[in-house]
């Protein structure tokens, strides 16, 4: 098993699931004739709206931080398990590579391939371009099964994302990617932070003081 714990690994890990998503999003693009890259263009009005658009479930992850409730909370202890140290072992460059791979990746996959392929075949059988919308979110919700409650989170994130592609017009993949990615880098800086608050306010081992040796008894 990858120790996540220790940096490079965690990088190294990072970049062959992530990048190795945007391989998966281009053979599923062979197979069902779907080009993962259509939708993507580089336009001024895609990059605003993807940026701004980060900021919302941000400050709601902000504010579901600060109410403390207990399913979420046991999110977030999963997550600092697995993450935290290796976030405050990372430098802040390094996680927006992670972050920015990770919006790339999931996004072609899921966006720019299944988003368009249930569709698809949900228009064809009648059902509407919506039930694609939250078709292929439940695959997304389901393959962030850490938690139930986390995979609806997630299935919920994913809606956000897709809204999101068909909010331009045309659609543009641009900005569920940048909003992903930035949504994804400024979670990873709250976690370094609760990460490094609870190195600092967790206790020091006890030092153990060895007993002075004995002195042998002198005769009077």
């Amino acid at each position: 098993m990858v120790d996540t714990t220790d940096r490079s690994q965690f990088l190294r890990l990072a970049a062959v699931f992530e990048g190795g998503l945007v391989v998966v999003a281009l053979a599923l693009g062979l197979v069902f004739r779907i080009d993962p890259f259509a939708d993507f263009r580089v336009e001024l009005s895609a990059v605003l709206l993807g940026l701004a658009a980060a900021l919302p479930p941000f400050l709601l992850l902000v504010a579901i931080d600060r109410f403390r409730f207990s399913a979420l909370e046991r999110i977030k202890r999963i997550v600092l398990e697995l993450l935290g140290p290796a976030l405050v072992a990372c430098r802040w460059y390094e996680l927006v590579f992670v972050a920015a791979l990770a919006g790339v990746g999931e996004e072609l996959v899921f966006r720019g391939v299944l988003q368009r392929l249930f569709e698809r075949w949900f228009d064809f059988h009648g059902a509407g371009p919506l039930a694609g919308l939250f078709g292929s979110n439940v695959i997304f919700g389901l393959l962030h099964l850490l938690t139930p409650t986390y995979a609806l989170l997630a299935a919920g994130m994913g809606i956000y994302f897709g809204l999101l592609l068909d909010a331009s017009h045309p659609p543009n993949l641009i900005a569920p990617i940048l909003a992903h990615g930035l949504y994804d880098y400024l979670a990873f800086l709250l976690l370094r932070r609760a990460a490094r608050t609870e190195r600092t306010l967790s206790p020091s081992p006890p030092t153990t003081v060895q007993p002075a040796p004995s002195e042998p008894a002198t005769g009077g």
